[in-house]
C-alpha cells in the first residue's frame, strides 16, 4: 500500500546575512543535535550496491531502529543545500530536505526549510506529522532564532555556549594551569581567551581546536597562538593530536596522539579511498581540553552535510546522462572542479571579467587541461556522460590556509624545545613538501682550539649554539641538530632563513667584550624533503639536505651560499632588491660533489656591499 507523502514548508525572516547564517544553518551536525535528532551510527553496508558517496546510517528513537541511505548533500554556499535519504528500516520509505537562504533586499534573510517525507507503514502515517509537523517544528524555529542571534550578533561567536562538563576538581585545574603559563611568559590575554573557551564551548567545537583558525578570530599572530597551545600541552591543560586529513574531502580520516602513530598510507573510509599522508598538506595539528580539566564527548548527529567539508563551495550529484545547470557566486580566487568517477582535475580561477558561463561535460577520459576563467557570478552547465553516478565538487584552494600543519609546526623550535620525543616509527618516511634547509659550520675551528685552549674553546662553541638557536626561533625556524661545532636547521620560508643567519653572524662577529669573533660558513637551499627518524629524533634527508650540505662548505665565513630556488623565492628577491636590506648577490657556477657533477647556479649573499 501506498501512502501520500508529506509536505512541511517552514519561513523564517532572520536579520543576519546567508553569509553570516551558513555556518550555523549549514553545520547539520550541530542543527541535528540542537533539535533532538538522536546519535547516528554508520553501518557497514555494501558500498557496490550504494550509489556514488552514499553512507548507509541509523539511529534509535523510542527503541525503534531506523536505518537508511543517504545521498551526499549537494548545496551551493552560502543559498542553499539539500539531502536525500532512503530509509531500509524503519516507519519512513523516504525523505527529502531542502535549505534556500534568500538575502532580502532591505538587508538579512529570507528562509525556506522545506521536508518531504513518504511513510512506509500506518506507524509512518501517525509519525510523521507529529515528529516532523509538530515536534521538528518547533525545534527548528528555535534553532534557527538561536542561530541568527548569533550570527547577528556583534561579537559573532564561533563557537555555540554550552553547559561544560568539568571533572571534578576541573576548574581548580584551569585556573592554576593559566597561572602557570602567565609564569612561563605567555601572553595572558591569550590564555584568558583560551580558557574562556574551555569554560564555555561546546563539546563539538572544543573536540578539535585549530590554533591558526583561533588567531584569526582573536586578532593574534598565529604563531603566539600555536605556541601558547603547545605550551598548554605540555603543562597539561591541553592534549595534542594529530589528524590526517584526506585530500578529497578534508575530513580526519585517522587521528593519533604522536607522531609515532602516523602511518604514510590511510584509508578514508567516506571517499573510500587510499592516500598518501604527507607534512605539508595532509597532516594537521589540532588540540582539546585534558581529560581532568574537562571530558569531551564527542557524537556524531550527521555525517554529511556542507559544514562538515567547508573547504567545497559547491556540490552536485548528476545522474548518468543527466545535466545540470549551476548559478555560483564565486569569490575572487582559485577553485578546483572534481568528480571521483572522472580522472584529475580542472582549475578555476573566479576574477571580474572572466567568461560568464562554461559547459562541461564528465567523461572517464577526463577535464580539459587547461585552467577555466570564469566571472564571480558565472552559470555552469555540467552533462553526465559517465554512465554512472558523478558527484561533482568545487573546491576552495585556498581553504587550508589555517591549518597548522605538521610541516610547520615540526619546523617550529618551540616544538622541537617542549616535544623532544616526538617521532616517526623507525623505518618510517613521510614527505614533507618543501622545506629551507641551513647548514652552518665555523670558520677555522680547529685553529680556535689551537690558539685558546679545548676548554674555552668548547665554551665558546657552545655560547655560538645559544646565539644559533635564538635567531632560527625568532624567525619560526628549529635548529635540527648539530654535528661537532655545525648545525643543521629548518626553515618553512627561505627569507626567515636568511634574516635569521645575518642575525647570527653579525651577532657572532661582535661578541660581549672579552669574548672571540666567530665567523660562520653558511649553506641554504629550498625544496622537498623526507621526514625520518634518525637517534630516536626527527630529522629530514634527500637531495635538499645533501646540497644544502654541500653548499655550506662552499661559503667563506663572511656570505652565505645559496641556491637557486632560494634566490628565486619572492620573499628573497624582494629583500635583495630593498635598499635596507644591505644586500648584495654574485652568481656563479659550480659543480657539487655527489650530483652526478653537474654545474648549478648559485648565489653568493653579502651583506654590507651596497654603495
Amino acid at each position: 500500500m501506498a501512502y501520500r507523502e508529506f509536505h512541511y514548508r517552514w519561513e523564517y525572516d532572520l536579520k543576519a546575512s546567508p553569509e553570516e547564517l551558513w555556518p550555523f544553518v549549514a553545520d547539520t551536525n550541530r542543527f541535528n543535535r540542537d533539535t533532538g535528532v538522536p546519535e547516528v551510527s554508520v553501518e557497514n553496508g555494501d558500498k557496490k550496491s550504494q550509489g556514488e558517496g552514499a553512507r548507509r546510517l541509523s539511529l534509535s528513537r523510542f527503541g525503534v531502529k531506523v536505518e537508511w541511505e543517504e545521498e551526499p548533500f549537494e548545496w551551493i554556499r552560502p543559498y542553499r543545500f539539500g539531502v536525500v535519504r532512503r530509509y531500509l528500516k524503519g516507519p519512513v520509505a523516504q525523505m527529502r530536505v531542502q535549505a534556500e537562504l534568500k538575502p532580502k533586499d532591505e538587508g538579512g534573510t529570507h528562509l525556506v526549510y522545506e521536508v518531504w517525507a513518504q511513510p512506509k507503514s500506518a506507524l509512518g502515517l501517525t509519525a510523521i506529522p507529529l515528529q516532523i509537523g509538530l515536534i521538528s517544528r518547533r525545534s527548528f524555529a528555535a534553532a534557527f532564532r538561536r542561530y541568527d542571534e548569533l550570527a547577528s550578533s556583534g561579537e559573532k561567536l564561533r563557537f555555540q555556549p554550552s553547559q561544560a562538563n568539568f571533572t571534578t576538581g576541573g576548574h581548580e585545574r584551569l585556573r592554576a594551569l593559566s597561572d602557570k603559563l602567565r609564569e612561563q611568559g605567555a601572553s595572558p590575554e591569550i590564555i584568558r581567551k583560551l580558557a574562556e573557551l574551555i569554560e564555555q564551548a561546546d563539546d563539538l567545537t572544543l573536540a578539535r581546536i585549530r590554533s591558526h583558525a583561533l588567531a584569526d578570530y582573536w586578532g593574534f599572530p598565529r604563531k603566539d597562538v600555536l605556541e601558547t597551545c603547545l605550551w598548554a600541552t605540555r603543562v597539561g591543560l591541553l592534549d595534542l593530536q594529530w589528524d590526517l586529513l584526506c585530500p578529497h574531502c578534508r575530513g580526519a580520516a585517522a587521528s593519533s596522539r604522536s607522531l609515532t602513530g602516523i602511518s604514510a598510507q590511510v584509508y578514508c573510509e567516506s571517499c573510500d579511498v587510499d592516500f598518501m599522508v604527507n607534512f605539508d598538506n595532509t597532516t594537521e595539528l589540532t588540540f582539546r581540553p585534558n581529560p581532568s580539566i574537562r571530558q569531551i564527548e564527542v557524537r556524531e548527529f550527521c555525517v554529511g552535510g556542507p559544514q562538515v567539508t567547508p573547504h567545497i563551495f559547491a556540490q552536485q550529484l548528476l545522474d548518468p546522462h543527466e545535466k545540470k545547470e549551476l548559478k555560483l557566486p564565486l569569490e575572487e580566487g582559485r577553485y578546483r572542479l572534481r568528480a571521483r568517477s572522472v580522472p584529475g582535475e580542472l582549475y578555476i580561477q573566479a576574477r571580474a571579467g572572466g567568461s560568464p558561463e562554461a559547459a562541461l561535460r564528465l567523461t572517464e577520459e577526463g577535464w580539459p587541461a587547461d585552467e577555466l576563467v570564469l566571472d564571480t557570478n558565472p552559470t555552469l552547465r555540467l552533462e553526465n556522460e559517465t554512465g554512472a553516478d558523478s558527484l561533482v565538487s568545487l573546491e576552495r584552494t585556498s581553504w587550508s590556509d589555517q591549518a597548522a600543519t605538521a610541516a610547520e609546526v615540526t619546523a617550529l623550535q618551540v616544538f622541537r624545545d617542549l616535544f623532544s620525543n616526538e617521532a616517526l616509527r623507525p623505518g618510517e618516511q613521510i614527505s614533507v613538501g618543501s622545506l629551507t634547509v641551513l647548514f652552518t659550520d665555523l670558520k677555522d675551528s680547529t685553529r680556535l682550539y689551537r690558539e685558546i685552549g679545548d676548554a674555552p674553546a668548547f665554551g665558546s662553541v657552545m655560547s655560538h649554539f645559544d646565539v644559533l638557536r635564538a635567531a632560527i626561533a625568532e624567525e619560526e625556524g628549529a635548529l635540527v641538530k648539530t654535528i661537532g661545532d655545525a648545525i643543521m636547521a629548518v626553515f618553512r620560508r627561505p627569507a626567515g632563513a636568511l634574516r635569521a643567519i645575518f642575525k647570527a653572524q653579525k651577532r657572532l662577529a661582535n661578541p660581549p667584550a672579552g669574548m672571540r669573533p666567530l665567523r660562520l660558513k653558511v649553506g641554504i637551499h629550498a625544496g622537498p624533503s623526507i621526514a625520518v627518524t634518525l637517534n630516536e629524533r626527527l630529522d629530514y634527508f634527500g637531495c635538499t639536505v645533501n646540497m644544502a650540505a654541500r653548499l655550506e662548505g662552499l661559503s667563506t665565513g663572511e656570505d652565505v651560499v645559496i641556491s637557486s630556488a632560494v634566490h628565486a623565492d619572492p620573499e628573497v628577491a624582494e629583500m635583495l632588491a630593498s635598499p635596507d636590506c644591505n644586500l648584495t648577490a654574485t652568481p656563479f657556477d659550480q659543480m657539487l660533489k655527489g650530483f652526478d657533477e653537474e654545474s648549478f647556479m648559485l648565489w653568493r649573499i653579502r651583506e654590507g656591499m651596497k654603495e
